[in-house]
């Protein structure tokens, strides 16, 4: 299980040059960007950030704005000129990374043969399910789409079992709606009544450009509708998908057919490829009854509307014009108030990115990765661990066994920082300038092959699941590991100079090291032992504390509400909320033993601790459309920027010294109701 944060937003990989803070000629962003009419005390999110939200509207082309975006784009940018210049190879070696990546841009920027191949790529998949007579050819088609990239009926994956994390295990879970969350075909305020309405004009206007008639489509988009409608009532809601344990049912596969028996498991997991796997785990038995019933109430005409549309959804985004510009208009414009698609070659370099991040790395590691990336991060990284173990002995509300156990599980932790030691060989995948829709095809198939491959196999610890040129992070609790790509390096507007050591705890260590260290011991991690195995380590009395200080952040970001009449869910965001406060702690922790902390010197006019803390809100300066944002609050894990900073700061005892924060200020805490964990 992977626990990965949404956006980081702390690089600008651009190479590392040190400079005296005080140059005349260099604006600090940190001072640059603050919005005076604002109080600290009552929204210092946008006390640091609201002036550069002022002078950035968000573009026509995207859900939001902030460091994450220009962040984003200045590693698109990279991106660009390695995809640029292997396309222009034209004789590259076959089968070599840069004819991989040349071939896979080249076609995706090809758009007279995009639109003259139409559905083409796909038609060989659409006559299988068209051929689609019975129910054990229905149950068999939708496990080989599985295969393929499209996702139908459930949800399918082969990882590191949560009991057992030496070994890989099949696991199923609920899945195969066209809006995600279950939450979009019920809720009844306007919002999302209205995004439910669009959704049947999308379903309507898709099978159209597939080619139906104008009957056939209304009526595929009623089917559709009803079918995803009747999936998401057994599905279960965001916050209770965070119990790992009761979303962890471990079963054999003849117990499975027994609860399931319209569903020939056996020739599901044949499909599948993993016909020797004797158990599965079911992360929500219910959905699976409901799936069982769906088999013989919905006529086999119903599940073919359903999968072809699931097919053409999964691959919109890489076929004709018509199709895609429809598919945004609904998941972008609908749901995230994007108006205006990216151009061209944004969209290609971030698709060939993502099908093709393992190869780019190689290059990007080479060509762009400043020298002493990695050891600056494990410096850190360290920093923050050591001053964690001392926070963890001085608790006062668990007692030393569990102390102990705790001490034990963050000292193994592994970082891993920079890029992997080890690359994924990527040499059976098949790449040409013929069809992008092909070639996209071709790499989901490859995703697909190796995570099949590893069933049956000793677990691979040293995998890694993001690129070096990803900015973002995560913690794996299967693995007990923080992984820290090489951009997350540099602090953007520092560009050409070392930011000072409170920026760099603010941003690197708070929100990043000690971010993710955090996940470790949150309501979901904490439930995982050292060597990141499902099983409890707490005593009873221990887990009880923990559980009643894990209420209370829960219910403070109950009371956030970033639009009106939607609330941020306390008891779905408490993993990130959790670990943004034990981030921005450890992160304070850390730097206080840096020479720029002990020196107490102002710099900008701001004491090491008030830039610290500057440091931290300016890590996560996001501004977001209002679709966007109602999207997220729905759908999302975590909270709303603005809440990642004001939320978790107004439990900092520091933070209110350093701004003088007092009773009648908006973020004012009371020390009885400020929630201390780790």
């Amino acid at each position: 299980m992977i626990k990965i944060k949404n956006i980081i937003l702390i690089a600008s990989c651009i190479t590392i040059v040190a400079c005296n803070q005080k140059d005349a000629d260099f604006k600090d962003p940190l001072l640059a960007n603050g919005d005076s009419t604002v109080k600290a005390g009552d929204d210092f999110f946008n006390y640091v950030n609201g002036a550069w939200f002022k002078s950035h509207p968000i573009p026509s082309t995207e859900r939001g704005n902030g460091i994450f975006r220009t962040i984003q784009d200045t590693i698109n940018a990279q991106v660009k000129n390695i995809c640029e210049k292997s396309a222009k190879e034209t004789n590259a070696k076959k089968g070599s990374n840069e004819q991989k990546i040349g071939d896979f841009y080249a076609s995706g920027m090809d758009t007279v043969a995009i639109e003259k191949e139409g559905l083409k790529p796909l038609s060989a998949n659409l006559q299988r399910i068209d051929q689609i007579r019975d129910e054990a050819s229905l149950i068999s088609t939708i496990a080989y789409l599985h295969t393929i990239g499209a996702s139908p009926a459930f949800s399918f994956y082969v990882g590191q079992d949560d009991k057992n994390s030496s070994k890989y295990a099949v696991f199923f879970s609920q899945g195969g709606l066209g809006m995600g969350n279950r939450d979009y075909y019920f809720n009844t305020d306007k919002e999302t009544v209205n995004i439910r309405n669009e959704y049947s004009k999308h379903l309507d206007a898709m099978s159209l450009l597939m080619g139906n008639d104008a009957s056939t489509s209304k009526k595929n988009s009623a089917t559709i509708m009803k079918f995803e409608t009747e999936l998401a009532k057994s599905s279960r809601k965001l916050e209770a998908l965070r119990d790992p344990v009761k979303n962890y049912n471990k079963m054999s596969v003849a117990q499975f057919k027994a609860s399931t028996p319209n569903i020939n498991w056996q020739n599901v997991l044949q499909e599948l490829g993993v016909a020797k796997a004797d158990t599965v785990i079911i992360g929500q038995p219910e959905f699976y009854v409901a799936l069982n019933k769906m088999v013989k109430s919905y006529p086999i005409e119903d599940w073919k509307a359903y999968l072809k549309w699931d097919l053409l959804n999964s691959y919109a985004n890489y076929l004709p014009s018509a199709i895609d510009k429809q598919n945004f208009y609904f998941y972008s414009t609908v749901m995230g108030g994007v108006t205006k698609q990216k151009p061209r070659w944004k969209r290609v370099v971030e698709q060939t990115n993502g099908f093709l991040g393992e190869l780019i790395g190689q290059v990007y590691v080479s060509e762009y990765l400043p020298k002493g990336s990695k050891e600056k991060l494990l410096e850190i990284g360290n920093n923050i661990r050591d001053v964690y173990a001392l926070h963890i002995k001085n608790l006062d509300w668990m007692s030393e066994t569990t102390k102990k156990k705790a001490l034990v599980k963050l000292s193994k932790i592994t970082m891993k920082v920079g890029y992997p030691d080890k690359w994924k060989d990527m040499s059976t995948l098949n790449i040409s300038r013929e069809s992008y829709c092909g070639n996209v095809l071709e790499a989901n198939k490859w995703k697909y092959q190796f995570m099949i491959n590893k069933f049956g196999k000793p677990v691979d610890r040293t995998e890694w699941y993001m690129f070096p040129q990803t900015y973002n992070a995560y913690y794996s609790s299967s693995n007990n590991e923080i992984v820290v790509p090489a951009c997350n390096i540099l602090v953007p507007g520092f560009e050409g100079r070392m930011p000072d050591d409170a920026i760099l705890y603010g941003i690197i260590g708070g929100s990043t090291f000690g971010h993710e260290i955090t996940h470790g011991f949150d309501d979901q991690g904490s439930q995982y032992d050292e060597n990141g195995n499902l099983k409890n380590w707490w005593t009873p009395e221990d887990l009880a504390k923990f559980k009643i200080k894990t209420k209370l952040i829960v219910k403070q970001f109950n009371k956030f509400e970033p639009l009106p009449g939607k609330f941020v869910n306390g008891d779905a965001t408490q993993g990130e909320n959790i670990a943004d406060l034990g981030g921005v702690v450890m992160g304070l922790e850390a730097f206080k033993k840096s020479p720029q902390y002990q020196k107490n010197e102002e710099i900008g006019g701001l004491t090491p601790t008030q830039r610290y803390f500057v440091g931290y809100s300016y890590a996560w300066m996001v501004q977001v459309k209002k679709e966007a944002l109602a999207n997220q609050i729905m759908v999302d894990v975590h909270a709303p920027a603005q809440y990642r900073v004001n939320g978790p700061l107004a439990n900092v005892p520091e933070f209110h010294k350093a701004f003088g924060i007092k009773a009648g200020s908006k973020m004012y805490q009371p020390d009885s109701l400020r929630v201390v964990i780790w």
